[in-house]
């Protein structure tokens, strides 16, 4: 199991939400591993201080890469759930069965959950 954190995840960590920083805290205490999509960085990531807890966020996750490969499962996976949101998609595809999904937007990623058939729980943050 693993948690897979989406923009508004790591947005409530960057803002300092205690649901949020609790999660991560317990994960890192736990060695629970936490990952996320590269495409979720580029739409949360704009640097500088102002994102020291963002940025420690991102320290704690495994950041998966948006390939060629996992394009085109993304994509797949969208015209299944008859969406158009590619970062919530990215999230979707780097979870396996058993991982949680920490999100914001729990309406959308749980189509695509239902859509990527693969048995992952969703955690509105």
């Amino acid at each position: 199991m693993a948690l897979i954190f989406d923009a508004g995840a790591l947005i409530a960590c960057e803002r300092g939400n205690s649901s949020a920083i609790g999660l991560l805290n317990r994960a890192e205490r736990t060695s629970l591993p936490i990952r996320t999509s590269a495409a979720v960085v580029a739409q949360v990531w704009r640097g500088g201080p102002r994102q020291a807890l963002l940025a420690r966020a991102l320290s704690a996750a495994v950041e998966e890469p948006l390939d060629a490969e996992r394009a085109r499962s993304i994509g797949a996976l969208l015209g299944r759930a008859g969406r158009s949101d590619v970062v919530d998609a990215a999230v979707v595809d780097v979870a396996e069965n058993g991982d949680v999904i920490v999100t914001a937007d729990p309406y959308d990623i749980a189509a695509l959950v239902a859509a990527s058939g693969r048995r992952v729980f969703v955690l509105p943050i």
